[in-house]
């Protein structure tokens, strides 16, 4: 079935005027410390089929107007996530974005690399090494550190280092206590369903364009490769637990029951970074995932976003996240993760204070706007979640699907 073009309606509302503003500096955020793109644009596994093509989503990198089949907001943030490469976010830390749906960052250790989240896919984590080999140094990972339970974050761990190295101590893994279970536990009980859900949340089938796949909030595309795993050889059991991992001395905070069931945030206090995995990104995520998966905790969420703050907002200079780009300063740091507590919180209580006045939970979805302090930003925008969705999360979590 050929695309068809936007109805008559569609494109009135794309293509209608607004007061809503971008913010300018995200385009300067992606572009800084760009060092070089991978020239070839398909990546292949082992058996030479294609995972990833950043050349069919070229649409979104030729300064094309705004099609009127897409959402303004949504094109500008497909055209943010379509830079791809390799990028130095700072003195000794790199992150490679754009060959996956997830970042895959890279430490400079004593004497190798320390490696946060080594993404979806065997062979988009070993391009993404070999770019980094190409064009700053050669050296052994170390150390790989698992943000958390999702497949798009420990699913390339085989393509970085070998279960040998791993067994020898050569390289260590590092997670939240309960990883593996949870890891395990949300592909296996539901898998099948859950695969067949996510072609249809995250528009596989569809080819990529302006009529067809665009983004995926949180980055273009998910590699069409099954993930690999590593069991961790470290647990972090506390919030406040420290470790100096190759020589890089890390401070972690457990996020439990936030955006994955056993998930961490982490500061490195010597150089002022931090890492909100994915607990904080430039979107409105979702409470609940449309492929499915347990309901999240949209309290927990904004509390530990909170707790975040408190620990170290004031000695954070840059900060990082599992998907799309950093941000730099202690300000901007500030107000990003504030915004992002009060978002979540705002859902949370108001989808309850509904509730508890008797409101149904598609009343609820029907009745509630965002405030203009998010409306106001994009990365408090939904790309990736949405208010309706998310609204019907925090109530299934409390009162279940019955609408009475």
């Amino acid at each position: 079935m050929s695309p068809k073009p936007a109805s008559a309606i569609t494109r009135a509302k794309n293509l209608a005027p607004t007061d809503r503003q971008f913010d300018p500096q995200d385009l300067d955020r992606v572009r800084r410390g760009f060092i070089a793109a991978r020239t070839e644009p398909e990546i292949v596994d082992d058996r030479g089929r294609t995972v990833v093509d950043t050349g069919a989503y070229e649409f979104l990198r030729d300064n094309r107007e705004q099609p009127d089949t897409v959402n303004p907001h949504l094109w500008r943030h497909a055209t943010l996530n379509a830079h791809h490469g390799l990028f130095e976010v700072a003195k000794d830390i790199w992150q490679v974005r754009g060959y996956d749906i997830s970042n895959i960052t890279f430490i400079k250790g004593t004497t190798g690399w320390v490696v946060i989240d080594p993404l979806t896919a065997d062979s988009t984590a070993k391009a993404s090494l070999d770019l980094l080999t190409e064009h700053v140094e050669n050296r052994p990972v170390t150390a790989v550190i698992y943000t958390h339970s999702h497949a798009d974050h420990f699913g390339g761990v085989l393509g970085i280092t070998t279960k040998a190295d791993v067994e020898s101590g050569k390289c260590q893994i590092i997670a939240p206590v309960g990883f593996l279970h949870e890891a395990i536990a949300e592909n296996i009980i539901a898998g099948p369903a859950m695969s067949r859900r996510a072609t249809y949340q995250f528009g596989r089938l569809l080819p990529p364009s302006p009529q067809g796949h665009v983004d995926c909030g949180l980055g273009n595309s998910v590699p069409t490769a099954a993930p690999s795993l590593l069991a961790p050889t470290r647990d972090i059991t506390y919030t406040g637990e420290e470790l100096v991992i190759d020589g890089v001395r890390i401070v972690f905070q457990l996020t439990p029951e936030t955006e994955a069931p056993a998930e961490m945030n982490f500061f490195f206090p010597d150089h002022g970074w931090l890492c909100m995995a994915e607990n904080c990104s430039h979107t409105m995520h979702n409470l609940v995932p449309i492929r499915g998966a347990l309901v999240r905790n949209a309290l927990n969420w904004s509390k530990y976003i909170n707790e975040s703050i408190e620990l170290f907002a004031d000695k954070t200079d840059v900060l990082f996240t599992s998907h799309n780009w950093p941000r730099w300063g202690r300000q901007d740091v500030r107000e990003f993760l504030t915004l992002q507590r009060d978002l979540y919180r705002w859902i949370h209580d108001q989808t309850m204070r509904f509730a508890n006045h008797g409101v149904t939970a598609l009343e609820i979805a029907d009745l509630l706007v965002l405030p203009d302090e998010f409306l106001a930003q994009e990365h408090t925008r939904g790309f990736y979640g949405d208010l309706v969705h998310n609204v019907k999360a925090v109530y299934q979590r409390y009162l279940s699907w019955y609408d009475a």
